[in-house]
């Protein structure tokens, strides 16, 4: 007798780019307790699964692992080093839509 297995791509759930707690904590260096704040101030807010685990977005690992380079870097407290975070976002943005809008001219 021989058994035969279906394995179609289309059954398994598609791949995700989200990052756990354990990995996230991992790949940017930063303490538990410290992510637990930012979550809490709302400066990231990940996904919750039905557990209640968190799944972070790449972009969060980005801005995390530059928060606490920042951060260790001047000896900055995490709410400054978010405000910073945050303005150096706002100017990549801004910078942006002055490259888009030279284009127009």
């Amino acid at each position: 007798m021989v058994l035969r297995i279906k394995l179609e791509h289309e059954d398994l759930p598609a791949p995700s780019e989200l990052v756990i707690w354990s990995r996230f904590v991992e790949l940017t260096g930063i303490h538990p307790s410290r992510l637990g704040e930012l979550i809490e101030l709302g400066w990231i807010c990940p996904d919750k699964t039905n557990e209640q685990c968190y799944l972070f977005h790449p972009k969060d690992v980005f801005r995390v692992s530059k928060l606490e380079r920042l951060c260790r870097d001047f000896e900055l407290s995490a709410m400054a080093g978010t405000i910073i975070v945050d303005l150096l976002e706002r100017i990549e943005i801004l910078e942006q839509q002055v490259r888009e809008m030279r284009l127009l001219l």
